[in-house]
């Protein structure tokens, strides 16, 4: 889950009555200007300027669908590791705007807009959750056979770290190094009783009163002056990106990568129960990733997500190489936080990964000549 989760709520409230009041005055009237492809289009391309490695930039057809998909130092892919990035609720790959480049410094790097959301298709879920789920899952999977990737390490964020555990469940062939960064929907919702202590009573009664809409309907609801309702809710968000992005770049992707039909965020909201929680949490299925595959949960220090489930899957999972990493000063958006740390540890885990693959094919090549050698001196004799 992404910025919509991270607000203050007295200021979230405060910020859409003060939009939703100035929607009421004469002079805004005629003013409305929706959102569309063209506009998404080009302030995602005044971000990906600032990429040096970039190398592709693609429709990637999924059965009827397509799947947007940007590509970093493709002429490495055959020498080292791909890593597969999977954005979070809401976003897109413009949101790895301070990773790229350093993460694919030696290694082809794959971002692609989740089906439903940013540029890819948006077509319409199943109400199903399991099923909903699947088609994202299922999605992913018909990506990589058209993308021909065949070896790769894994890496989602919130929601993307949801995904990237199923599909790390169901397809886990592929994938040498599962990264959940600040991972989405792994604890189980709280009993009642608790949860109603921990939230305030007009919190809940607000919750009650947004039920029926999709998590992000007041947004396009702001048309225009959503990009002001995200600046005013995420001020932080400038600063964060001060160093690769100007002006209000940043707050005009999130509103258009979200003013569109809501289709990844209707499906989402299938897959959830109040408030936020997953319908099927994540913790009950780790023990279905093969314990031969690596996982490694990444958190910032000032996340709300619950880190303490990282502890559990390692206790669950005391068979399989878990690691926990806890980024200082990072919030949620522990990428974007702190891109530096973060992308030290990611480079070091696709490297461990390489290092572990040369050491088998190493371990294969001798068994390979041994077994020639034996074979050499039976004929000898």
């Amino acid at each position: 889950m992404n910025f919509i989760y991270n607000l203050y709520p007295v200021r979230a409230v405060f910020s859409i009555f003060q939009v939703v009041t100035s929607w009421l005055t004469p002079r805004n009237w005629f003013r409305w200007k929706p959102t569309s492809a063209g506009q998404l289009e080009k302030v995602e391309q005044k971000i990906l300027n600032y990429c040096k490695n970039l190398s592709e930039k693609k429709f990637v057809p999924v059965k009827s669908e397509e799947i947007w998909t940007v590509v970093l130092n493709k002429e490495k892919e055959e020498e080292h590791t791909p890593l597969v990035m999977v954005h979070g609720f809401g976003g897109g790959v413009g949101l790895w705007i301070q990773n790229l480049d350093d993460l694919s410094e030696k290694r082809t790097v794959y971002a692609f807009d989740l089906l439903g959301f940013g540029r890819s298709s948006r077509p319409t879920f199943n109400r199903d959750p399991s099923l909903a789920e699947s088609e994202f899952i299922d999605s992913i999977e018909e990506w990589r056979k058209s993308v021909k990737l065949e070896k790769f390490v894994l890496m989602g964020h919130s929601l993307g770290g949801f995904l990237a555990s199923a599909y790390a469940i169901k397809y886990p062939k592929c994938v040498q190094h599962l990264i959940l960064a600040d991972p989405w929907g792994f604890p189980e919702k709280p009993p009642v009783n608790q949860e109603q202590q921990r939230l305030p009573g007009w919190i809940r009664l607000l919750a009650t009163m947004i039920k029926p809409f999709n998590p992000l309907a007041g947004l396009r609801a702001a048309g225009p002056w959503g990009p002001s309702l995200v600046r005013r809710i995420r001020p932080d968000l400038r600063e964060t990106f001060s160093e690769v992005l100007e002006d209000d770049t940043i707050f005009n992707y999130i509103y258009h990568c979200n003013a569109q039909k809501p289709s990844g965020e209707a499906a989402f909201k299938t897959m959830t129960i109040p408030f936020g929680w997953a319908k099927f949490p994540m913790i009950n299925r780790m023990t279905d990733i093969p314990s031969h595959l690596p996982l490694t949960f990444i958190y910032g220090s000032r996340s709300w997500i619950d880190r303490s489930v990282g502890n559990r899957v390692k206790y669950i999972r005391n068979d399989s190489q878990v690691d926990i990493q806890i980024i200082q000063g990072a919030g949620h958006h522990v990428y974007a936080d702190k891109p530096q740390i973060f992308d030290r540890i990611v480079k070091k885990i696709c490297d461990t990964v390489d290092h572990n693959i040369a050491l088998e094919q190493r371990k294969s090549q001798l068994a390979t000549e041994k077994e020639r050698n034996i074979g050499d001196e039976i004929q000898d004799e």
